[in-house]
């Protein structure tokens, strides 16, 4: 196994590069793939991408999250749901623990836990703020998804990227790309070589991206009516932020309250953007996105997150106007 850094305790976190986490993957006798909380299409279509290749290899795998209690509506249509399960139900011990897109340990939520239990644990990301929380870790910070690192994995590993696995990582590079906006040398190759498997990607990304029900349209309505423009902020190249409260969400799936971002960064007079989503009273999940001078993953990370350079997340707590002064405080 090839590790770019040697351990000197047990214990202690080492870099693997695709070789060696190949032959982890190979010698497990049973796997448990965690996806992130809140999780993405990039998440769970690498966790459920992987399981299902494990599965074709005969080797006992099951995925899963610890929160929301259901998978969004969006993602419920990708192959190899039936090997995901509800986070009460995941193995208490395994021979390997994966995650999957993943920046930290917190972000396992209530199934963090199963870290400690496993007899190894492999963390394949590709967030430049990845905390290395696992015994072995892939980090590829210049991947533009999780997706696209386990597609270099599974042609060193010899695994068909069939329908269904492409189909997957599709998911994951459709919408960590933001539609293939935030792309770079290589990515429509990618793109092109997973559609070529037969994947109906335009249906795909339709259901991932396009679809709400009705009750969006007025959530959406009071939302952002709430939006505020600081043009000052983030010296002087403009903030502008939105409040989705608690109340707002009712009967909203996931993928509903998420979308709020995608139009508030929209403003043409702010390079920065917040949507700010009360999950329950008082405790704020908090959504960064930028054009091009701000690194929002260094915004995040003084406030406990992290993510991409365009697109990162923390949570806060408080009332609405001690989370946003504390955004203000911390960006400028």
């Amino acid at each position: 196994m090839t590790v770019t850094s040697q351990p000197t305790r047990p214990q202690e976190p080492a870099d693997i590069d695709l070789a060696g986490a190949v032959e982890l993957l190979s010698e497990a006798r049973s796997v448990t793939v965690l996806c992130h909380v809140q999780p993405d299409a990039d998440t769970i279509g690498s966790g459920l991408a992987l399981a299902i290749a494990l599965d074709r290899r005969g080797t006992p795998v099951q995925v899963s999250f610890a929160q929301p209690d259901a998978l969004p509506e969006s993602m419920r249509t990708l192959p190899g749901i039936e090997l995901l399960v509800p986070r009460d139900e995941v193995a208490e011990a395994v021979d390997l623990v994966v995650t999957v897109d993943c920046g930290s340990r917190g972000r396992l939520g209530s199934l963090g836990g199963r870290l400690d239990t496993a007899g190894s644990t492999l963390v394949i990301d590709h967030h430049r703020s990845n905390t290395r929380y696992g015994r072995y870790n892939l980090i590829d910070d210049t991947a533009e998804a999780t997706a696209a690192v386990l597609s270099r994995l599974f042609d060193l590993w010899d695994v068909e990227i069939d329908r269904d696995i492409a189909h997957c990582l599709f998911a994951g590079l459709a919408t960590d790309t933001g539609s293939f906006r935030w792309v770079q040398p290589g990515t429509h190759a990618l793109a092109e070589r997973l559609i070529d498997t037969g994947i109906d990607s335009a249906e795909i990304t339709r259901r991932l991206l396009d679809t709400h029900p009705f009750g969006w349209l007025p959530m959406l309505s009071s939302v952002l009516g709430s939006a505020q423009l600081v043009p000052e902020a983030v010296g002087g190249l403009g903030l502008v932020y939105a409040l989705v409260r608690h109340h707002d969400t009712t009967g909203m799936g996931a993928e509903e309250i998420e979308s709020v971002i995608d139009i508030v960064r929209t403003t043409a007079q702010a390079e920065v953007a917040a949507v700010f989503k009360e999950n329950v009273p008082g405790v704020w999940s908090v959504s960064l996105r930028s054009k091009a001078a701000i690194d929002v993953s260094e915004v995040a990370g003084r406030l406990g997150g992290g993510g991409h350079r365009f697109a990162s997340g923390y949570t806060a707590e408080g009332d609405a106007d001690a989370v946003v002064a504390g955004l203000l405080d911390t960006i400028g």
